[in-house]
């Protein structure tokens, strides 16, 4: 991946989120028995018998809170999966979670919505982030799940 920078959950906010999740609840860890979930610390799915959480996220509201923008309406809060535990982070420079259906969401350096593009599966994510940063007002994009909405991951200028 050479055009963008794909960006998981900051380690100081996962340290946040274990102690208490977005919605003020704590943390309440368990064994993956399946494996298969998207770890937003890590960016890749969970193997069997993993320590993992399901937490509230709110990643405008964390990201406007470091850069001093107001999110206004478009302050969402949702389901991620994190390790129970501290992890090592990423490790690759591959796009993370496969090649399934995708929202890319724009966002302003305000934190306003700019529009967005849905990836068909098998679709090209790189493109939709060529398309997106094209556009000099675009600060950053959330890529999203299709069929939860859920956060995946940030995607910003390299």
């Amino acid at each position: 991946m050479t055009t963008s920078l794909v960006r998981p959950i900051d380690p100081r906010a996962l340290k946040e989120l274990r102690s208490a999740d977005d919605a003020g609840r704590r943390m309440v860890p368990l064994t993956d028995e399946e494996g298969g979930q998207p770890l937003r610390c890590c960016l890749r799915r969970s193997v069997p018998g993993e320590r993992i959480a399901l937490v509230s996220y709110a990643p405008l509201r964390r990201w406007a809170a470091g850069s001093g923008a107001d999110p206004g309406p478009y302050d969402e809060q949702g389901p991620v999966f994190i390790h129970a535990e501290e992890c090592a982070g990423p490790g690759g420079d591959a796009l993370p979670f496969g090649t399934s259906q995708r929202t890319v969401r724009r966002y302003s350096a305000e934190g306003r919505i700019l529009g967005g593009r849905l990836v068909p599966e098998g679709g090209d994510l790189e493109a939709a982030f060529r398309e997106a940063f094209d556009d000099p007002a675009v600060a950053f994009v959330h890529v999203r799940a299709v069929e939860y909405g859920c956060f995946l991951y940030e995607v910003r200028r390299r």
